[in-house]
């Protein structure tokens, strides 16, 4: 529960902070948003052009490894976000700036921005965004012309469409004219088996009706040699699969290798999963370098590293597939090896059975069989070629960009609920900046905490003088509040001579002397003000009386205090006026004379009330402080730092005066709500009071409110 109330307490002083403050958060507020309304006022229309794209994952592309169907696409979660790093980078935009003269258009007062200008201007205006769980990227492009902007995003669109075909056909083109070799190096194996057979069949002078047939007319071949042959056919098939896929993997080396890794399919886990942290890897470095990164700067060199252990990476695990491939094809070429020994083992056997046409059949079947080879080899080249003839679409346009009749930016609304609560936030910061920079006295607890000494009462802004207004007032009750206070925190009732003083001029000295004086009157007290401030005394004109006589008379004269000494329109309230200014007002004060007088008045009157100057300002109220009984300092809500009350503490004690206690003035009621339980009597006052007071001030001009009808005070 204490914990709940000490939140509620925060909470309220930062409510207070905020009602103090409000002017400054307004004028912050309206400052930040009239600031954000006119540079959203001058800003250039930019209008928007947006082309939707879908990427395609090797869709048509020939899948050198794998078993599935080269048509049906392959999803690649990496792949858009590979093309959203390659659109903006300058492989496309330069090829865009130049196609459209882009230059040229920008050239402003004979300036001619240069390629790499022109690159920067237009990846400002640029931007890429994904499509979240689709393979779907907007390409959008701002410009004041939205012409040119809808020119410039379908450019970039076209311009990466042909870099990829390009790539594209540029591995089929290598893919067939590896196979293309193939089939020359088998095409002259099948002339060579043709020559051999042609010569047998020539020279033995052998009759054969089915020379290109798997049938011998001349001697049927046994089912045994047969069946080995077939089993030797099926190892030089493996190991012509096996040779044009080891080729062209040792054809990509380095660069090229890593390139090409994504469109050669390689069904390996380890490939898989590093050639995603590869390539995000080269784009990060191409990103750090166009935002003007030199090669050596530490970030670039540390992705730099990270891509090299990528790549090395994928280099051994290519080269462990490499090695596969080479053992796979080492022992298919020892299976043929062992298979043909066999075959040549059984052909020996039947030799000796066998007529002078077994080495024809002998050519005739090897002639077969490496004309079976070629016709493989020749179909798969066959298959490559067609598909390199075949349209190629790297990515597809699902809207084309469109010139906009609406400028997209500047975003007016978004602009201006920013400036708000930029304004906003901004105010009540520099509210609460300000509060925290004010060391002022705010709460009762920060004048006790500083002096050790209690508030004696709290006086409300805007009470002006009591014995000018008719009737009774609830202004008063806070002076009656301080009246006894007074009678309570004094030790000893003999103790009747009190001084009040404050640290600077105008904290409401002078008018708290005089309403508390009046108060005291009116509680039957014998009461005598004393204006003993001879340098600015303002007692005289608060209750309209002569100044032509009163202290400085006494003091430097033979004269009487019956003769300085002034009745006031108040019952049981006289005043001793400051008299005529003297030229040592300290000196003046400081005398034998003073203290004889002060020891009469506690004789003559029950309670004696000296005005001062400022402390702090003058040493009159040190002199003062030193002489009476009591001195109360007043203080001014909010308004001297808190330093300056303890320097007037200080003073009094080093005079060798009191401290009785504290009077915190002019309070704002509206803004400290705090002090509301201190003045409750406002609440509290009788309704035939007010209904009195109301009668009593009718046809009332005026009412001294503030001191605007006062004057200057201390």
């Amino acid at each position: 529960m204490a914990q709940t109330e000490e939140v509620k307490l925060h909470f309220l002083d930062y409510w207070r902070v905020i009602r103090v403050r409000w002017v400054l958060i307004v004028l912050a507020f309206l400052l930040v948003l009239i600031t954000a309304a006119i540079v959203t006022y001058f800003q250039p229309r930019l209008f928007q052009s947006s082309v939707f794209i879908e990427v395609r994952s090797t869709a048509e592309n020939p899948r050198i490894f794998g078993t599935g169907d080269p048509n049906i696409p392959i999803h690649d979660p990496q792949l858009a976000p590979t093309v959203f790093q390659v659109i903006q980078r300058t492989g496309i935009l330069y090829p865009v700036i130049d196609q459209l003269k882009l230059q040229d258009s920008w050239s402003r007062d004979r300036f001619r921005p240069t390629r790499e200008q022109a690159y920067q201007i237009l990846r400002g205006k640029l931007e890429v965004d994904e499509v979240r769980n689709t393979d779907l990227l907007q390409i959008s492009v701002f410009d004041t012309n939205p012409k040119e902007a809808a020119d410039i995003a379908n450019k970039i669109v076209a311009v990466y469409q042909d870099k990829r075909v390009e790539e594209e056909k540029d591995i089929l083109n290598r893919a067939v004219s590896a196979m293309n070799e193939e089939v020359t190096k088998q095409q002259k194996k099948v002339d060579d088996a043709a020559a051999d057979v042609g010569h047998i069949r020539a020279e033995e002078h052998i009759i054969d009706l089915n020379p290109e047939g798997t049938e011998d007319t001349q001697a049927p071949v046994n089912n045994i040699v047969i069946k080995q042959e077939g089993e030797v056919n099926e190892a030089e098939m493996q190991i012509a699969t096996l040779s044009p896929k080891l080729e062209q993997i040792q054809k990509l080396q380095g660069q090229d290798l890593m390139r090409m890794l994504a469109t050669l399919n390689i069904q390996d886990p380890t490939v898989q999963k590093v050639l995603p942290n590869y390539q995000d890897a080269v784009a990060q470095e191409a990103l750090l370098l166009n935002s003007g990164l030199g090669p050596n700067h530490p970030k670039v060199r540390a992705v730099r590293a990270t891509q090299d252990v990528y790549a090395k990476q994928l280099e051994e695990q290519v080269s462990s597939i490499r090695g596969a491939l080479e053992r796979n094809l080492k022992t298919a070429q020892m299976t043929r090896d062992q298979l043909k020994g066999r075959l040549d083992e059984i052909n020996a056997k039947q030799l000796a059975t066998k007529n002078l046409s077994a080495n024809y059949t002998r050519a005739k079947n090897a002639y077969i069989k490496e004309k079976l080879i070629l016709d493989g080899v020749r179909t798969r080249a066959a298959t490559q070629t067609m598909e390199l003839a075949m349209p190629r679409v790297g990515v597809s346009v699902k809207q084309v960009a469109e010139p906009s009749a609406i400028p997209a930016r500047p975003r007016v609304g978004l602009n201006l609920m920013l400036g708000a609560l930029v304004g906003l936030v901004l105010g009540i910061g520099l509210a609460f900046f300000i509060e925290y920079l004010d060391t002022s006295v705010k709460t009762m607890e920060d004048a006790e905490s500083l002096l050790g000494v209690p508030v004696l009462a709290i006086i409300p802004k805007g009470i002006g003088l009591l014995h000018k207004e008719r009737g009774d007032s609830p202004d008063a009750e806070a002076y009656r509040i301080l009246r006894t206070n007074i009678e309570f925190n004094r030790k000893n009732p003999q103790a009747n001579t009190i001084s009040l003083v404050s640290g600077g001029p105008g904290e409401g000295k002078s008018t708290t002397i005089a309403n508390l004086a009046f108060i005291s009157a009116q509680g039957g007290y014998s009461t005598l003000i004393v204006d003993a401030d001879l340098r600015r005394p303002v007692q005289h004109r608060l209750f309209d009386i002569e100044n032509s006589k009163g202290l400085t008379t006494y003091l430097t004269t033979d004269a009487q205090l019956d003769e300085v000494i002034a009745p006031t329109k108040v019952a049981n309230l006289s005043i001793l006026p400051s008299g005529i200014l003297p030229h040592d007002a300290v000196g003046t004060l400081n005398s034998q004379r003073m203290a004889g007088m002060i020891a009469e008045l506690k004789s003559r009157y029950d309670v004696i009330f000296f005005d001062s100057p400022p402390i702090l300002g003058v040493s009159d109220a040190s002199v003062l402080a030193s002489e009476v009984d009591q001195t109360i300092i007043v203080v001014q809500h909010r308004r001297f730092p808190r330093a300056m009350l303890v320097r007037v503490k200080q003073a009094i004690l080093g005079a060798g005066g009191t401290v009785l206690g504290v009077v915190l003035n002019n309070v704002d009621l509206k803004h400290d709500q705090n002090y509301y339980y201190y003045t409750s009597y406002y609440a509290y006052d009788r309704p035939r009071d007010k209904e009195a007071r109301r009668s009593d001030t009718r046809g009332v001009p005026t009412r001294a409110r503030n001191g605007a009808s006062e004057p200057d005070e201390y």
